[in-house]
């Protein structure tokens, strides 16, 4: 068909080009990215769970653990400090987001990449050499900056580069990467674990330091995207980009929604303020509620405390990095199953039945645990009972993983236009790091005052955010990102906020 541009089945236009060997290539090697966060989210419920990292930086946890002989399960770990050494790093992720959010809209999106590779491999240094808790926070913390600046340039750039129709499975190579992470890192914990001498948590942290150089060495090779290369002024640069990642010449339809994109972001004196605009109000609520929510499934109690968990519900030392292997490689193969089923099925599909599922495998949880522990907390599953918490366990990771996991970061890459995309995706990553900090920081508590309670608090949560998907989000698949206003001036309630002039791209 002549013309380079059709409508498409998800509502919006495909241009002509298909998907090539450098645009794969360069997604992959982008996706790289997740491994930082995916690493740091595995490693540090493990090294936790060590008793020789206990007895080094948190004596008081260990000697607790060790002298008390009729434990409340419940609380045997609840330690600020202890939390603090793990949700410091989101602290840190958060305010650089914000920093972030500036150098990848000014200076394009391989920067970020390249400073968040940089940062966190000193954090990681710095975590392999320390001998007491200030130089080990001090770590985390530059691991926080380089999570901020991965998380927040990593997406977009995906998103940015992938073509409409694949869009969904190139931006969740980001997730499968940080899915590779934790699997990676619960294996490298359990290795270590074993290592007589009591230095293995320091080979643990110490090898963040591969991911950061992996992180780092594909930012310099990437080519920036041709969205990013165009808003810093370089037309004839982007549009030979646009060619290359396309594989054809016939790129005129698309160069010029993305000019029209340009133009409009060039309008825009602060995103910031744009962003409070009745017309972004879309955007603006779901780059908050989707990680809000993310966080409030309850996914980090498992991913960067199943070690401490585990060991909580009565499993061995070795018995629960074992499990935590386990979750992990459910992460991945969940991971792949949203990555084929997304650009066919949809968002809202993935989302509900994940929510669905979810929900189901908490109650249940809950349920088990207050039948054996009940409200003291004192008690332990047999062998049987031990092999059905797994079970559970694995089903609700793997529902996050083809769900609420990839999902929380596609879908805000992908909805906002380029005047008011890198402030979008600062608030996703400033909101996921806030509220994995606050999980993170208060999860041991809340287990110790809230029992079995806890899995049912974060059930209801996941209730209210299948409802939230359920009425508010609109399908967002084969549309591309440029086009994106028309799903939400076709939508019941978002169409009211959002002007004609505001729809870029014509129907031919």
């Amino acid at each position: 068909m002549a013309g380079g541009a059709f409508v498409g089945d998800g509502g919006g236009r495909s241009y002509e080009g298909g998907v090539t060997v450098f645009v794969l290539f360069t997604c992959v090697a982008a996706a790289m990215g997740g491994l930082l966060f995916g690493y740091d989210l595995g490693i540090s419920g493990g090294v936790t769970s060590m008793e020789s990292f206990l007895k080094k930086f948190f004596p008081s946890v260990f000697h607790k653990m060790k002298n008390e002989t009729h434990q409340n399960q419940y609380c045997k770990f609840d330690s600020q400090l202890l939390t603090l050494f793990t949700s410091c790093l989101y602290l840190a992720a958060l305010v650089a987001s914000f920093l972030a959010s500036t150098v990848t809209r000014k200076f394009g999106r391989k920067i970020s990449m390249f400073v968040a590779g940089l940062v966190f491999l000193l954090g990681s240094i710095l975590n392999g050499v320390a001998n007491n808790i200030t130089l080990l926070i001090i770590g985390r913390l530059l691991l926080g900056v380089g999570v901020g600046f991965a998380n927040q340039s990593v997406p977009v750039y995906l998103a940015e580069m992938a073509p409409t129709k694949i869009r969904g499975a190139l931006n969740m190579g980001f997730q499968m990467a940080i899915t590779i992470g934790i699997l990676v890192a619960g294996l490298v914990n359990f290795g270590t674990a074993k290592i007589k001498g009591g230095f293995g948590w320091r080979i643990s942290l110490a090898l963040a330091a591969v991911p950061s150089l992996l992180m780092t060495l594909a930012a310099i090779f990437l080519p920036d995207t041709p969205n990013s290369t165009l808003e810093r002024g370089h037309p004839e640069k982007a549009k030979k980009m646009l060619k290359k990642i396309r594989g054809t010449n016939n790129v005129d339809d698309e160069f010029q929604d993305l000019l029209d994109a340009t133009e409009a972001a060039r309008n825009v004196d602060n995103q910031w303020t744009n962003i409070t605009q009745p017309r972004y109000r879309p955007q603006l609520v779901i780059c908050f509620l989707i990680p809000f929510f993310q966080q409030l499934t309850g996914i980090n109690v498992i991913m960067f405390y199943a070690p401490v968990l585990f060991k909580t519900l009565g499993f061995g030392d070795e018995a629960s990095l074992m499990s935590t292997v386990i979750t992990g490689s459910v992460n991945v193969v969940a991971t792949l199953v949203s990555i084929f089923t997304v650009d066919k099925f949809g968002r809202r599909i993935l989302f509900l039945e994940g929510g669905t599922q979810m929900m189901i495998c908490q109650v249940a949880i809950g349920v088990m645990i207050a039948m054996k522990f009940g409200l003291s907390g004192e008690g332990s599953f047999t062998k049987h009972e031990a092999n059905w918490i797994l079970f559970l366990i694995c089903a609700y990771v793997a529902a996050f993983a083809w769900s609420w996991g990839p999902l929380g970061w596609l879908v805000p890459s992908e909805i906002c236009p380029l005047e008011i995309r890198s402030a979008g995706q600062a608030i996703n990553v400033s909101v996921n790091m806030l509220f994995t900090f606050i999980i993170g920081q208060v999860f041991l508590s809340m287990l110790c005052h809230l029992k079995f309670g806890l899995f049912f608090f974060f059930a209801g949560f996941v209730l209210i955010m299948t409802i939230f998907i359920t009425v508010f989000l609109p399908e967002t698949k084969n549309v591309p990102i440029e086009e994106m206003n028309k799903v939400w001036k076709a939508h019941w309630f978002w169409g009211k906020y959002i002007p004609d002039e505001a729809i870029i791209g014509r129907q031919v």
